[in-house]
């Protein structure tokens, strides 16, 4: 018989699971939207909410790159509705606790993934740091990051993620969280959704710091006229479109997306002069203006573009011949690598430091992965979460490795729960990752 444990908040009874060392409240509703419609705050819950089943992923079409690279992971419900975030705390702990709030915002381009993942299990995080961390999920895609500001709303899976975050500031006290100490962290584009929550109207006082991972902030801008090519491409879709057929029309804009050079990589984000951003033009100032009141850890690892090698039929070819591969990585990885993630990292660090912030980056210098080899996209991830379980075996942690992972990772998570607590790094002495602390 399942172990619960019943929460009381603001918007009623919670019934979470006891799952070990941890409880889990998973899959509490955030937010409410039809299709294409803006989010707006889920109701109060009228009986006790089983929060025992894991948030759907958001629709979204095949990955079969990335699912060569992850373990299987089966049994994922899919819906429209997958506004929900799942909390893990300590199961000791005390009533009179408020610990730091860790809100995990999950990558994929925009257009895959999912907060409940395996392998975004907070589980480690939570038992060795004594966090309770937040997992969201949002819209994603066409429905979630396209819209024209006209007929559609644009930015309506940046509007859920504000939403979460208002849900959090009201909820999570009675969870054992502090909604004064909100740290927000997420990789790839969830990296680059958190920058772009720190400048979108209503988030003022709903997070204290931000971690952003390996953020594509490279290709980020500029992006108006791929968007409107992609919408073209897309065309009409309607409230009863079916959704295989919106799945379909997103691909037709994945395709108008690639003339654009490295910005069609990402077809579909977040758009600039739509709510909650500001225009473009006024985006640098937007930045500045927050930086006193959020203290910022940003960073990428050195051969992030190395995992895309694979995805491209000769280079992958060419990088199972020994003596070209380190040809591939100094004359391709790196400077992709630099121009996507790196380069933006430390405009991102200095600007925010000029404007009277704390701001840390970093550079992942040792990966997981035995093929490609270095600190490729998603290194990080099985150092923070998911766990042997998850990631071990996989194409990115081969399993007689994990052992030197795992010791990894205990220092990483201390590492980023020290930052949640503190806004301050101390660097690890093992050499995985270098610190600019300024």
């Amino acid at each position: 018989m399942t172990d619960l444990r019943a929460f009381e908040t603001p918007v009623g009874t919670v019934q979470a699971r006891v799952d070990g060392d941890v409880v889990r409240a998973q899959g509490i509703p955030y937010a409410v939207a039809e299709r294409f419609g803006r989010p707006r705050p889920a109701p109060a819950f009228g009986t006790p909410f089983a929060a025992v089943t894991p948030a759907p992923v958001a629709p979204q079409p095949p990955a079969a790159f990335v699912d060569e690279l992850l373990p299987p992971m089966q049994h994922l419900a899919v819906a429209e509705d997958c506004q929900r975030l799942t909390i893990t705390l300590p199961a000791d702990v005390r009533p009179d606790e408020q610990l730091p709030v860790m809100v995990w915002v999950h990558g994929g381009s925009y257009v895959i993934g999912g907060g409940d993942l395996p392998i975004h299990d907070a589980h480690d995080l939570v038992v060795e740091q004594r966090v309770v961390v937040v997992s969201v999920t949002y819209r994603l895609g066409v429905l979630g990051f396209l819209g024209d500001g006209e007929r559609v709303p644009a930015n309506l899976g940046l509007l859920d993620l504000v939403e979460a975050l208002r849900w959090v500031h009201g909820n999570i006290r009675s969870f054992g969280g502090d909604p004064d100490a909100v740290t927000l962290f997420g990789q790839s584009a969830g990296g680059d959704a958190i920058a772009h929550l720190m400048i979108s109207s209503g988030t003022e006082g709903l997070f204290r710091r931000a971690i952003v991972q390996s953020a594509p902030l490279g290709i980020s801008r500029r992006r108006a006229r791929m968007s409107r090519a992609v919408l073209r491409a897309v065309g009409v879709v309607g409230a009863t479109t079916p959704l295989d057929d919106v799945l379909e029309r997103q691909l037709a804009g994945t395709r108008a997306g690639a003339p654009f050079g490295l910005r069609g990589g990402m077809p579909f984000g977040t758009q600039y002069g739509h709510d909650p951003l500001p225009t473009e033009r006024r985006a640098v100032d937007a930045w500045r203006a927050v930086a006193p009141r959020i203290d910022v850890l940003i960073g990428s690892a050195v051969d992030e573009a190395a995992m895309f090698v694979r995805a491209v039929p000769a280079l992958a070819a060419v990088t199972r011949i020994r003596p070209l591969r380190s040809l591939v990585r100094w004359w391709l990885v790196r400077p992709l690598s630099e121009v996507i993630y790196g380069r933006d990292v430390r405009r991102f660090r200095d600007r925010h430091r000029a404007a009277g912030g704390r701001a840390t980056s970093y550079r992942l210098l040792r990966g997981t992965t035995a093929r490609p080899t270095g600190a490729v996209h998603m290194s990080d991830l099985p150092m923070l979460l998911g766990g042997r379980a998850a990631w071990a075996g996989s194409a990115f942690v081969p399993e007689r490795d994990w052992a030197a992972v795992e010791e990894r990772g205990r220092r990483i998570r201390k590492v980023w729960a020290d930052f949640a607590r503190t806004g301050q790094v101390e660097e690890p002495d093992d050499g995985t990752i270098a610190f600019d602390r300024g």
